[in-house]
């Protein structure tokens, strides 16, 4: 997957423009239009803003990271945010990273609504 096809994926995830977007990074919105598109890189200080946002890593942005550290990555989030659930994973260990990821989104939807 392109960098620019990621930083769409993720963007889609939050439900956001690329207006809000570029809003929230200080940017003009073709210049983020672009970035979606592969046709040109954000600078580092923009990529270090996006990754910060959305709570990635630049490696995952630019599509260094394996599906094996993205799993790593959410088993340590859920661990770290839900520190009770780790009882679990020895029953979610055959889980794919996609899979983890949604574990986690469906815990904090579920902890948000009790608050």
């Amino acid at each position: 997957m392109k960098y620019g096809d990621r930083l769409k994926k993720l963007r889609e995830n939050k439900k956001l423009s690329q207006q809000q977007l570029a809003d929230i990074l200080k940017i003009n919105r073709s210049t983020y239009a672009r970035y979606e598109l592969s046709q040109t890189q954000p600078d580092f200080e923009i990529l270090k803003s996006i990754a910060d946002y959305y709570e990635v890593t630049i490696d995952y942005i630019l599509g260094h990271k394996s599906e094996i550290v993205e799993l790593e990555y959410y088993k340590n989030k859920i661990a770290t945010e839900f520190p009770d659930i780790d009882l679990m994973f020895k029953d979610m260990e055959s889980l794919t990273a996609e899979d983890m990821k949604e574990v986690y989104e469906y815990i904090k939807f579920k902890k948000s609504q009790r608050n």
